[in-house]
């Protein structure tokens, strides 16, 4: 048969299943206004479970797993357009416009702030982007940097999230589900590594390399180079490994870090620029221990528990999709107790203004086990 014929014939068909969409729409807006009148919720799981129980005997089987996946993307559709014609907005969407109306217009300038690590930490770069006078206090842990905004001890955490090159930083991401905090702004930081020792010390000398995971991860191709004599020793922190080194009596000694270190902690500089990538950078997320939202916002960060059956998570897919919003973060994280479980972290861009992200966020819960917004922030590049 022709292909131009049968291009003709989907055509027909379309133009008949683009007809009888509006009108499975319309019917949907009337039951929106059943359920807002009524008090019921939009999500109807046993409705949805009864309509996919249906299609088996109504399609080919071979054709049954196809049928399956339209229909949850109708379901997602539906639902989306009954909350775009709700006249409440959730709890949760009244407390994000609260505080957009109770947050200042500026980022503020002056404020205490916590990060992991010592002076020449590339987290202190990180805080004199954020902050023109800052008055940092540091850390020997990322969970000290949470008990710090916890306690009101500092008004602000800053703590690197991922990098370019070596991936998420874990640790953080592991620390996320279980403390209270708001991220209300991030930034990326470029990474220069160097190769950093005491005065007078040359590179056949050295028989020891110290660095954070993070860094020796990034110049894994630099350091291929040193053979089984040299010990490569993860420790916590780029600037605590350079400060080592420049306080011990070894000779012998080595450290990766920024180039801020060696003037700070008086060291020579082996080798300059080490990482593996030259557009190598860091992000790092300025967390609160209220919701602060400050205008531009738009970047959104949630986590949640998907249901541990299959489609789950597609469901919170469908839903960015439907919406038009576009997914650039999306990390898994286990639960240390529970088998088999996992966090899901979403990193969402969309203006916190926009009706598509009210309507993201009514309903979410219904999708999931457990949900967490963690707030709305612009990043600064």
């Amino acid at each position: 048969m022709n292909p131009d014929k049968l291009r003709g014939e989907i055509d027909r068909i379309d133009d008949e299943l683009l007809r009888l969409f509006e009108e499975r729409m319309n019917t949907v807006s009337e039951i929106a206004a059943v359920k807002e009148a009524s008090g019921l919720p939009v999500l109807d799981l046993q409705r949805e479970a009864a309509k996919h129980a249906s299609i088996a005997g109504k399609i080919r089987p071979e054709m049954e797993p196809y049928a399956h996946i339209l229909y949850d993307m109708l379901f997602e559709l539906s639902r989306s357009h009954q909350r775009r014609i709700k006249k409440a907005p959730s709890p949760l969407y009244n407390e994000i416009l609260e505080a957009i109306a109770n947050t200042p217009d500026m980022f503020p300038q002056k404020a205490t702030v916590a990060c992991q690590g010592v002076e020449g930490a590339f987290s202190q770069r990180a805080v004199e982007r954020l902050f023109k006078w800052p008055d940092i206090s540091y850390f020997r842990t990322f969970d000290s940097v949470f008990s710090a905004i916890e306690s009101g001890f500092c008004d602000y955490g800053v703590l690197p999230l991922e990098n370019s090159t070596a991936g998420s930083v874990t640790k953080v991401y592991d620390l996320m589900q279980r403390r209270n905090f708001k991220i209300v702004k991030s930034v990326r930081i470029k990474v220069d590594h160097n190769l950093v020792v005491k005065k007078g010390v040359k590179l056949e000398d050295v028989k020891a390399i110290f660095s954070h995971e993070q860094a020796l991860s990034q110049c894994a191709t630099f350091l291929d180079q040193f053979g089984p004599d040299v010990t490569i020793t993860r420790c916590e922190d780029t600037a605590g490994a350079a400060e080592a080194v420049a306080t011990t009596d070894r000779r012998d000694t080595a450290a990766i870090c920024s180039s801020s270190c060696i003037e700070l902690y008086d060291l020579d500089c082996l080798a300059r620029d080490i990482q593996d990538r030259s557009n190598n950078y860091t992000r790092f997320i300025c967390i609160s221990k209220n919701l602060e939202i400050y205008p531009g916002a738009d970047r959104t960060s949630i986590m949640m528990v998907a249901p541990h059956r299959p489609g789950a998570l597609y469901k919170a897919l469908a839903r960015f999709y439907a919406l038009g919003i576009n997914l650039n973060k999306l990390e898994s994280r286990p639960f240390p107790d529970r088998d088999f479980e996992f966090m899901f972290y979403f990193g969402l861009e969309t203006s916190v203004y926009s009706k598509e992200f009210a309507e993201l966020l009514d309903g979410m819960q219904e999708i999931c086990d457990e949900f967490k917004y963690l707030g709305s922030y612009t990043e600064i590049i």
